[in-house]
């Protein structure tokens, strides 16, 4: 089992090619939630087993898809055991305008891991915020509280950011780092 399992729903295959990115340089075990909202079999107990947790979803109408939605609720036994207390946790999301209320999205993901009594880690990157700042500088979107990127409507999950995709890869080796230095 891997030490870091990101549980996602991708609608389209933008969520999901951010996921890759971060589990390619973090070591995570990808665990996508499917079009009617369900994990595949063993799905809870990888997350058990997991030592950091990370939530991704896309924005849809300023939060998650009810599809992640249906798995949160479903979280609902674990947290009432606290099966979750101090694990890692992070999260991240994508969406189609610049803002697109992401960060609604991304609090509602650490509101989730808040109730399940563990703790949030956050981006750990300083913002692209400077005139010589391009859209493929790392976290251009500026973004602490969690991972966020930006793909316009009619691109497909190819045509993604290829900053948005450095800074998930970037993202991923923080979330692999904070692992080895604090979970138990």
């Amino acid at each position: 089992m891997s030490a870091i399992v990101i549980v996602f729903h991708s609608g389209y295959g933008h969520t999901a090619k951010v996921a890759e990115a971060i589990a390619a340089t973090s070591g995570a075990a990808l665990l996508p939630i499917d079009a009617e909202g369900n994990l595949p079999a063993g799905g809870w107990e990888q997350l058990a087993a997991a030592r950091m947790v990370v939530f991704g979803s896309p924005t849809y109408m300023g939060s998650v898809s009810w599809q992640f939605k249906k798995f949160a609720d479903a979280s609902s036994k674990p947290w009432f055991g606290q099966a979750w207390k101090d694990k890692l946790a992070a999260g991240f999301t994508n969406s189609a305008s610049m803002n697109g209320d992401k960060h609604s999205t991304l609090h509602y993901l650490m509101t989730l891991a808040m109730q399940h009594s563990m703790l949030w880690v956050g981006t750990g990157m300083m913002p692209s915020n400077n005139k010589a700042a391009t859209r493929d500088s790392l976290n251009y979107v500026a973004s602490s509280a969690g991972l966020m990127t930006t793909t316009p409507s009619d691109a497909s999950a190819d045509e993604m950011v290829a900053g948005d995709i450095a800074t998930a890869r970037a993202f991923g080796e923080r979330l692999k780092d904070v692992v080895a230095r604090f979970a138990r």
